[in-house]
């Protein structure tokens, strides 16, 4: 019952999302890639997938940097198909997934405009999913205070602004604390309108999604402020989301940390407990001795959660779950023609599969 009722509604775009993710790269075709001489192979070998003639309007040369900027077109049509047959909570759903990038694009935007970049340059930059029509004009920025009032107030961003104005002066700082508060108030917000709209599958699996993401956020922050004297134990929990399996048992733990090994100690149990034990390497990875970073790991686990999320039926989770896996299958071929690029074919198996 619950099936037919769910159908009623999002059937559609949930076979359009499962559509989707039948079409991400599998085993066999990452091998082909990686056994590309050049780039203009690897172009070969991309249009015998999903990805088809999508460099066919190109001319010239090709460079890495137009390969993934084309891939990416690609993903942001397919969002913008899915935006466009939403209604009802799946409408707001993606209106949430779309707030966290475009938290992403206010912080490039006023780091840009500080470091006195061209607007246009940082533009550019900013991810499709995260544009807000008055984005260009952030370009205004000298403090955040009359930045929110001229310009942010009228954004979906501006309930997450609470706590976040200051009349401090914006520097690289202040900017960072800004984006994790801003991050922190988004997922709170995120996990509330979950926690009310969603049920059964739905709310078990973008429960533990969001979760992941709280907890990444708050291992991210307590890693890069060790033995930072301009941010107190107090300063780092204020931008920890109040959210996930480390909340709250190990965050005042995490914030008062002042080496990785207390760390490691802090959060050695559960799922991460292969954080610093170099668990974020892949299989490939593995057989040639090579290690991986924090960012990886973190990449290799949201893909392990991702793949499970598609077990289930009837569920708007496999949204997040393609767009997560979209992204890291770019990043994969990103970095094979990076590798092919620079002729460093020794590290070319060092991606992540989506499968």
């Amino acid at each position: 019952m619950e099936g037919l009722y769910f159908n009623i509604d999002y059937g559609f775009v949930e076979g359009v999302v499962r559509g989707y993710r039948t079409g991400l790269l599998g085993n066999n075709q990452y091998v082909n890639l990686t056994q590309c001489d050049n780039l203009e192979d690897l172009k070969l070998q991309l249009s015998s997938t999903d990805y088809g003639n999508f460099l066919a309007s190109h001319s010239g040369p090709l460079s890495t940097s137009i390969i993934q900027d084309n891939m990416s077109k690609k993903l942001y049509q397919q969002f913008q198909y899915l935006r466009s047959q939403a209604s009802g909570k799946l409408s707001k759903y993606l209106d949430y997934i779309s707030y966290g990038y475009m938290i992403d694009n206010v912080s490039l935007m006023i780091t840009g405009t500080l470091h006195e970049r061209d607007c246009s340059e940082i533009l550019a930059k900013c991810h499709p999913l995260g544009w807000f029509e008055t984005l260009p004009t952030l370009s205004i920025a000298t403090d955040i205070e009359s930045l929110y009032s001229t310009v942010l107030v009228d954004t979906p961003l501006a309930p997450f602004f609470k706590n976040c104005l200051t009349a401090d002066d914006l520097d690289d700082l202040n900017i960072e604390i800004i984006r994790n508060k801003l991050y922190k108030n988004y997922l709170e917000s995120f996990v509330e309108f979950i926690e009310k709209e969603f049920d059964g599958p739905d709310y078990e699996i973008m429960g533990k999604l969001l979760s992941f993401e709280a907890d990444k956020r708050v291992i991210n922050i307590a890693l890069n402020s060790l033995n930072n004297p301009d941010l107190s134990s107090d300063d780092k929990l204020s931008l920890f989301p109040s959210y996930g399996k480390l909340y709250p048992l190990y965050h005042r733990e995490l914030a008062e940390a002042e080496d990785v090994e207390q760390l490691k100690s802090i959060i050695d149990g559960g799922d991460y407990k292969e954080l610093f034990n170099g668990g974020g390497n892949n299989s490939s990875s593995n057989e040639n001795g090579g290690g991986s970073n924090l960012e990886d790991w973190f990449y290799l686990l949201e893909m392990q959660y991702c793949k499970n999320a598609f077990t289930q039926q009837f569920t708007l989770s496999s949204v997040w779950a393609w767009l997560r896996s979209k992204e890291q299958e770019i990043r994969n071929v990103t970095w094979i023609a990076e590798c092919i690029a620079q002729n460093q074919k020794n590290r070319i198996d060092n991606y992540i599969s989506v499968y």
